[in-house]
């Protein structure tokens, strides 16, 4: 169900080969991320459980005969499945009559419990009874990044540089007034062909969905919407940091005294759920010191567009406060390398220990490589942050843990470069899968 308009997403090429090796293939992610149209991209007829002219009527289905609604060409995409959570066993038993691979694609918005703990709702399509492992293979989009929306030239590859091409040399095409507009704009899909002073709005909507309506649908319990843009303006304020829990509380209970720790760990979960909070876990490796390292979440949302519509503000506005431009930018380039690592098996990590040596952002592999990145907006910083990535990799006891792929200072500049001592520049507007 090719689509002529469809922009090529690094997703393509994971969700072929998942569809190559399994029965079916669920796909989550935010909304508005361009998940159903990859999905339709790969998909050869599809059904759309949130049509309101048939939602009633598909829900009355999966009560009684589910399977009917798996019918037609495959592979079938079905859209938000979560409305009719009985699909997933519908699914999960149709591939196991068969050993044919490829039959269906799910798209959801929601995570939905899978361990049983909500069985005992009374509606039927809320019901899951088992497990989609070995089944249903998983996983996850984000919104676009800046070489699927065309502005990185996409000159230097993640995958080369873990295979070892030390040969990077190239230019950028992207200004920090560029860069400032991607931040407030957004990776969502749907802002790309617009105009631009249109595009930021996108991110707006986005936001006031959230709050307005979403946060309350992710666990079926009434969210206060001026609860939640207090708390998701506090995580705003504290993007790319390790926050606690307890500074988000006292943020918030400037304007709403009532604000507790179950509260926010409810109104948290919520948007986790979502996929609007996305925070970066910490990494742990085998050090030659007895250094401690501190294992706090560093706050993010899932596209830095969320929280500069959070605090309402422009890229007039975040150019003006460079020390936050900088931050929004570490969390551009964590969305973006995200998506890079995902087509290589790849998670992103942080690292921090007690005597405040850090790498932003750790890209960690499968299959056991690992790269340590700096994120730095301007190159007045790239001295300090190849400095700092050099003395983790000194750190790390190579006897138990493998030395580093490569180390690299991403940044907000316009060249890419190998240093003498072997750090890589590399703008963010080079940067590719």
């Amino acid at each position: 169900m090719k689509n002529k308009y469809y922009k090529p997403r690094v997703s393509d090429a994971i969700l072929q080969k998942k569809l190559r090796t399994s029965g079916a293939v669920l796909i989550t992610g935010p909304k508005w991320c361009g998940k159903t149209w990859t999905a339709l991209n790969a998909a050869n007829s599809v059904i759309y459980m949130q049509d309101t002219d048939k939602r009633a009527s598909y829900l009355k289905l999966a009560q009684t005969t589910p399977s009917l609604l798996l019918r037609g060409e495959k592979p079938r995409l079905i859209d938000e499945w979560q409305t009719a959570t009985v699909l997933w066993d519908a699914v999960r038993f149709s591939v196991d009559k068969g050993p044919e691979k490829g039959q269906y694609i799910l798209t959801g918005s929601v995570v939905v419990d899978e361990d049983g703990t909500e069985n005992e709702k009374q509606d039927p399509t809320e019901r899951m009874e088992h497990s989609g492992t070995g089944r249903i293979s998983r996983m996850k989009m984000r919104p676009m990044s800046l070489f699927e929306s065309g502005e990185s030239n996409g000159t230097i590859s993640l995958k080369s540089l873990f295979e070892g091409n030390a040969a990077v040399e190239s230019v950028s095409n992207m200004t920090i007034e560029d860069i400032a507009y991607a931040i407030c704009r957004g990776g969502w899909p749907a802002a790309m062909d617009m105009d631009k002073e249109d595009a930021l709005e996108v991110a707006y909507d986005y936001y006031d969905a959230i709050a307005e309506k979403d946060a309350s649908n992710a666990d079926k319990s009434k969210k206060d919407p001026d609860r939640v843009r207090s708390i998701m303006r506090s995580l705003a304020r504290n993007i790319s940091t390790m926050t606690t829990d307890k500074t988000i509380i006292g943020d918030v209970k400037a304007n709403d005294l009532s604000m507790t720790d179950k509260t926010l760990e409810v109104y948290l979960r919520a948007l986790k759920k979502l996929f609007v909070v996305e925070d970066i876990k910490a990494w742990q490796p085998s050090l030659r010191s007895k250094t401690g390292i501190r294992t706090s979440d560093k706050r993010q949302f899932v596209d830095p567009s969320i929280a500069v519509a959070a605090l309402g503000i422009g890229p007039d506005a975040i150019i003006e406060d460079f020390n936050y431009f900088g931050f929004l930018f570490e969390a551009l380039c964590a969305r973006d390398l995200r998506v890079y690592s995902e087509g290589l098996r790849g998670t992103i990590k942080h690292y921090h220990d007690n005597n405040n040596l850090e790498a932003d952002l750790i890209i960690s592999l499968h299959n056991g490589k690992w790269a340590a990145v700096e994120v730095k907006l301007g190159s007045k910083e790239i001295e300090e942050g190849a400095a700092h990535l050099k003395k983790l990799a000194a750190n790390i006891d190579t006897d138990k843990f493998p030395a580093p792929s490569f180390l690299m200072v991403l940044t907000g500049g316009e060249f890419a470069y190998r240093r003498e001592d072997g750090v890589f520049v590399v703008p963010v507007g080079c940067l590719r899968d």
